[in-house]
């Protein structure tokens, strides 16, 4: 067995690079922590640190240990946090991944509804890259960009929320700005702002979409988020392409108009882990997320010009 008291001293050790500073980020003594240190290794048979210096660093399998300790030590953080929860009276916890678009459009009324409903439901939440690599690392709902087929893996279940289409951004007085949709092919020549430094799924689709209509587009401009690069759009540096959710109240001096032949369009999934689909919170936060993308759909097909959806020479799917 090992002693978590000692395990974390030591990961402390590691990280702080002396004794003498872990034993002050933790309060305690340098001799004490030394005790703690050899009675650990003592009980594991190995040899964790050697002498560096003034200091000390840790061994090949103080190395592997203290990697592996980071884990551990966080899944006994995550247990901790459930028995506080249970002696304070709180039924427990819903953790949600999200990516900034959907976040600020989506997650406020579903958060306000969810505390609403399940007032003794801590919620967890954190912004996270739009395209799950691992589902082991997947909070209990992810909401994520992937193919329109997407499917989770081992332990989640992806759920199919919305086909959302791109629109392009253009300074006020630009001649595409009195279209009421603007073609692909008509962007090459222009200055193109980046707006994805995840160089992500979200970037995939429009690079893709560009190809079919036979360019490559080149970046003048890169910013690391939709909102700068709208900004720098209504400064008339150039255009930017982005989801429909990103462009929500856009900046004085831009248009939008819909993006056709063909239409650039991401799929937005809420990826659920299996063994929280049951719960009552979970269920409520996935129906709430799905009428968020209905009303989203519907505002959509008010506000864009009946040509530009599902007609004819376009690539907007039906949802």
């Amino acid at each position: 067995m090992i002693d978590l008291h000692r395990l974390r001293i030591f990961r402390s050790v590691v990280a702080s690079g002396s004794v003498q500073a872990a034993a002050a980020h933790l309060g305690y003594t340098s001799s004490a922590v030394s005790q703690h240190l050899t009675a650990l290794q003592r009980e594991l048979g190995l040899t964790l640190l050697e002498r560096a210096g003034r200091g000390v660093r840790p061994t090949a399998a103080g190395l592997t240990l203290a990697a592996e300790a980071d884990g551990v030590l966080a899944r006994i953080g995550e247990a901790e946090t459930l028995v506080s929860d249970l002696r304070t009276g709180r039924t427990g916890r819903l953790s949600i991944a999200y990516f900034a678009s959907v976040g600020s459009a989506w997650l406020p009324p579903v958060v306000r509804r969810l505390s609403e409903d399940f007032p003794g439901v801590r919620l967890d939440l954190r912004l996270s890259d739009n395209t799950p690599e691992n589902t082991d690392e997947l909070a209990d709902l992810h909401l994520v960009v992937a193919r329109h087929d997407f499917a989770a893996g081992r332990g989640f279940t992806a759920h199919h929320l919305l086909d959302e289409p791109y629109v392009v951004a253009l300074p006020a007085g630009h001649p595409l700005a009195t279209a009421s949709s603007v073609e692909l092919s008509a962007l090459p020549a222009e200055r193109w702002i980046d707006n994805d430094f995840t160089r992500g799924w979200c970037r995939q689709v429009l690079l893709d979409a560009c190809a079919a209509a036979g360019f490559r587009p080149t970046f003048h401009v890169e910013t690391h988020d939709y909102r700068a690069a709208m900004a720098f759009v209504s400064a008339g540096i150039g255009i930017t392409v982005l989801p429909a959710l990103g462009a929500v109240e856009p900046p004085a001096g831009v248009e939008l108009r819909p993006l056709v032949n063909p239409t650039p369009v991401r799929s937005i999934h809420a990826v659920v882990r299996d063994a929280v689909a049951v719960t009552p919170t979970a269920r409520a936060a996935l129906d709430l997320l799905r009428a968020e993308a209905r009303r989203n759909r519907t505002e959509a097909s008010h506000d864009t010009p009946a040509a530009t959806r599902n007609g004819a020479g376009t690539d907007v799917p039906t949802p």
